[in-house]
């Protein structure tokens, strides 16, 4: 069974819809009993996270304004310094600068999307946004805070969030606007 899953862009421009087409194969069939009221039917299992360097396609759903490419998390690294103080993004001491590092690539067509469809995730439910600010000696190349990218292009970069120090997140999240369940890539431990 084919299943599609839509990504808006996540800004106020006007831009191509996305899709990841995964196969999803079921253990069970539905089998229809002569005189049942109802077939009951497994739910499709949640896509598995992925390991840095893992590649998750898009796709485009829109024969209008086609797309194909795909996304990946590189790394992730936490406890860096700068001019500008986590803590005080944060507004609570003991934070800390971290950044992961972001490659995203067009086959075919252009897709647009902007870095507030990223968030790090923590085993007790919380999730923490990209910084706000972009300080100049932020880890170099920065990933765009917008970005369109085109068959045969890629955008990468690192984008920093403000951290709790004494935490480490269990994974990236990617849900841009539309997607029903966000794309996910572990951290590995320390």
């Amino acid at each position: 069974m084919l299943i599609g899953v839509t990504a808006g862009s996540g800004s106020d421009k006007a831009a191509p819809t996305a899709t990841a087409t995964m196969t999803v194969t079921s253990a069970q069939t539905p089998i229809a009993t002569p005189g049942a009221d109802e077939v009951s039917v497994p739910a499709a299992p949640s896509p598995k996270p992925f390991a840095f360097g893992d590649t998750w396609k898009l796709s485009n759903v829109d024969p209008a304004k086609p797309f194909e490419g795909n996304l990946t998390v590189l790394s992730y690294e936490q406890g860096f310094t700068s001019v500008g103080k986590a803590s005080e993004e944060a507004g609570a001491p003991g934070y800390v600068w971290a950044y992961t590092e972001l490659r995203m690539c067009g086959e075919k067509g252009s897709y647009t999307d902007n870095t507030s469809s990223w968030t790090l995730y923590y085993s007790d439910g919380s999730r923490i946004s990209p910084s706000s600010s972009t300080y100049s000696d932020f880890p170099k190349p920065e990933f765009p805070f917008e970005v369109t990218v085109t068959a045969g292009k890629c955008a990468r970069g690192k984008l920093v969030f403000p951290v709790p120090g004494d935490k480490r997140p269990e994974s990236v999240l990617y849900k841009p606007e539309g997607l029903d369940e966000p794309r996910e890539w572990s951290v590995p431990k320390a």
